[in-house]
C-alpha cells in the first residue's frame, strides 16, 4: 500500500492515476497517524510554499512528516514536496519549512522566462535506482519559479540547466524528492514511479552526467469542447471563432478519446477550452469535470482547462468564488487553469485603480496554487491605423498592411469568444496580468484563427518582448513549417494547434518529426 499526502491543493489525481496504472493501490492520508504508519509515502506538493506550510500546520502534519523523514522510510517528494524539506523559501519569508535538509529555496535569477515551464533534461550526480531502465536522453516536465539550494552538495541527486545549473532532485538515504513532475512526464515519469515502488540495483551508468540540458519547445494540442445541439460534449473548431457549419456545431470527435490519442502521438500538453463555459455555472457542468477525470487516467502530460473560471452565484443564491470553482477543476485532473474574457474585466478594473485587491480570480488562484498554475488566454484582433498617434494604445509598424494599405496597427483585446472588443490593447493586458500573478500567456489571434496561414509573428514577438513569463503561440498553424517559423522567429516557448490535428491534416507526430533536427523538442512519444 502506498500512502499519498494530499493536503488539499492542486491536482493529485494524476499522481494517484500513475501509481494505480502500475498496479498499486493508493491510500490517501487523512491524519498525522496515517503519515506515521505509512510504509512508503508520496508527497506531491502543488501551489505556493506559504500556503502549503500553513495547511500542513493546520492539519497537524508537520511533526508527523518530520518523524517519518527522520525514520528514513521510503519517501518521494514532488515539486513543493521537495521544497518543503528545506528550512525556508524566498517565496514566503518568515514561514519555516520542515527543515529536514539545511538550505533554502530561491527564486530563479535569469533573463529567461520565469516560471521555468516545460520539458528539460537531468544530469545524475550519483548512483540511484530511481532512473533504472532509462536511456539518458529523457526529458521530464518542470513547472516552477523557485529552486532548492542545499548547503550540503552530497544530497544532490540531479541537476538541470535553466540559465544556470540548479538542483532538480535530492536523495538522502531512502528520502528522494524531485523538482520535476513524474506524473506529468509520460513514460519516463512512470518509470520513475515504478523504480520508487520496486527499486532494483542502484545504477546511473546510462544516465548522462555531463553536458548541458536544454528546455524543449512544447507542442500543445488544444480541444475546444462544447455541447452540440443534441447536448453531447464534442470537440469542435471555429473559423475565426465561428464553430457552426451548415447550421450545426462542427463535430471533430470525442474529447477524452482525442486527448488520449494526442498524448500517445507525443503532444507535450493538452488544453481543454470549455467554449460555452462563460454562459453557465461551471460546477453544474458535470460532463466537463468528467472529461478531466477520465483523461487524467490515461494522459500523463499536463492538462489545462479554461472556460468560466470566475465567481458565480448559483440558482440557490450561493456565491462561489473563482478560487472554489478552480479547486474543483484541479481536483478533477487539471494542472493549470486558463482565464480569458474575465481577465480583461479584471485588468480594466486594475488599470482604473492601479491597486491590487487580492480578490480577482488571477490573484486568488495564483496566491494558492502558484503563478505557474494561472494561464491567461488572450483573444486579440488587429486594428489598423494610418499613423501611430491615431490610437491611444501600443501601436506597431506592420509588414502586413491593412485593407486601406495602413502601415500601422494595434491589437485590441476581445471578450465573449471574440464577439466584443474592449478598449485595452494586448500588451497592456499581458503586462497587467503578469503583475497580478499570471504565470503564462496563451496568445490567440482572431485574424489567424482557422486560416492555416501561419502564426501571427508580429503579435507574438510584441507580447513575448513585453512580459517575462512564458508565451504559448496559438492560431493559424497550417503545416509543420509554421511551428518551425514560430520557434525560430519569436520568443514563444510553446505552440498550440487544434484544427490541423483534429482533421489529421498534420498529426502531432509529423510536427515532432519535422522539428526533430531543427529545434530542441521532446522526442519520446509517451
Amino acid at each position: 500500500m502506498i500512502t499519498l499526502l494530499d493536503y488539499g491543493a492542486g491536482n493529485v489525481r494524476s499522481v494517484v492515476n500513475a501509481i494505480e496504472k502500475l498496479g498499486r493501490r493508493v491510500h490517501v492520508a487523512g491524519s498525522a497517524d496515517d503519515i506515521r504508519r505509512a510504509e512508503k509515502l508520496v508527497f506531491p506538493g502543488v501551489g505556493s510554499f506559504g500556503s502549503m506550510m500553513q495547511v500542513l500546520q493546520e492539519k497537524g502534519y508537520v511533526e508527523a512528516l518530520r518523524e517519518y523523514l527522520r525514520a528514513d522510510k521510503p519517501f518521494l517528494g514532488i515539486c513543493l514536496g521537495l521544497q518543503a524539506l528545506f528550512e525556508k523559501s524566498a517565496e514566503a519569508p518568515g514561514i519555516a519549512g520542515l527543515g529536514f535538509i539545511p538550505g533554502m529555496v530561491k527564486q530563479f535569477d535569469t533573463d529567461l522566462s520565469v516560471p521555468h515551464i516545460g520539458w528539460n533534461g537531468i544530469r545524475v550526480k550519483k548512483p540511484t535506482a530511481l532512473f533504472n531502465d532509462l536511456a539518458g536522453e529523457e526529458k521530464f516536465y518542470f513547472v516552477h519559479s523557485y529552486h532548492v539550494v542545499p548547503r550540503d552538495p552530497e544530497v544532490v541527486l540531479t541537476t538541470t540547466d535553466y540559465g544556470a545549473e540548479f538542483v532538480s532532485s535530492i536523495r538522502i538515504g531512502n528520502i528522494t524528492a524531485t523538482q520535476f513532475h513524474p506524473e506529468k512526464s509520460g513514460a519516463a515519469g512512470l518509470a520513475v514511479f515504478r523504480n520508487f515502488l520496486e527499486p532494483g540495483p542502484e545504477s546511473g551508468a546510462r544516465i548522462r552526467s555531463d553536458g548541458k540540458t536544454r528546455l524543449a519547445k512544447r507542442i500543445v494540442a488544444c480541444l475546444d469542447v462544447r455541447a452540440n445541439d443534441a447536448g453531447d460534449l464534442v470537440v469542435t473548431k471555429g473559423d475565426r471563432y465561428d464553430v457552426r457549419e451548415n447550421g450545426e456545431v462542427r463535430n471533430l470527435g470525442k474529447p477524452v478519446e482525442l486527448a488520449r490519442d494526442y498524448y500517445e502521438q507525443g503532444a507535450d500538453e493538452i488544453t481543454f477550452l470549455n467554449i460555452t463555459g462563460f454562459r453557465d455555472f461551471p460546477l453544474e457542468d458535470l460532463p466537463m469535470l468528467e472529461v478531466l477525470r477520465r483523461s487524467s487516467r490515461h494522459v500523463f502530460v499536463p492538462l489545462t482547462i479554461g472556460g468560466g473560471i470566475r465567481s458565480y452565484t448559483d440558482a440557490n443564491g450561493r456565491t462561489w468564488s473563482a478560487l472554489e470553482v478552480a479547486a474543483e477543476y484541479f481536483r478533477s485532473g487539471a494542472d493549470k487553469i486558463s482565464v480569458g474574457s474575465d481577465a480583461v474585466a479584471i485588468v480594466e478594473q486594475y488599470l482604473k485603480t492601479g491597486q491590487k485587491t487580492g480578490q480577482s480570480a488571477i490573484e486568488q488562484i495564483s496566491g494558492v496554487y502558484g503563478n505557474q498554475a494561472m494561464v491567461i488566454s488572450i483573444d486579440p484582433r488587429r486594428v489598423y491605423v494610418t499613423r501611430p498617434e491615431e490610437a491611444a494604445f501600443h501601436v506597431i509598424q506592420t509588414e502586413m498592411p491593412g485593407p486601406e494599405n495602413e502601415k500601422y496597427c494595434w491589437f485590441q483585446c476581445t471578450v465573449k469568444g471574440g464577439r466584443e472588443g474592449r478598449p485595452v490593447d494586448v500588451l497592456t493586458l499581458a503586462r497587467a496580468c503578469e503583475e497580478l500573478g499570471a504565470g503564462e500567456i496563451l496568445l490567440n489571434s482572431i485574424d489567424r484563427d482557422g486560416t492555416s496561414a501561419g502564426f501571427d509573428i508580429e503579435l507574438i514577438n510584441a507580447v513575448a518582448e513585453t512580459v517575462s513569463i512564458p508565451v504559448i503561440a496559438s492560431s493559424g498553424a497550417g503545416c509543420a513549417r509554421h511551428f518551425l517559423e514560430v520557434f525560430t522567429r519569436t520568443g514563444a516557448e510553446a505552440a498550440l494547434a487544434a484544427g490541423i490535428f483534429h482533421r489529421r491534416e498534420v498529426p502531432v507526430g509529423a510536427v515532432k518529426k519535422y522539428l526533430s533536427d531543427k529545434v530542441e523538442i521532446r522526442r519520446e512519444g509517451t
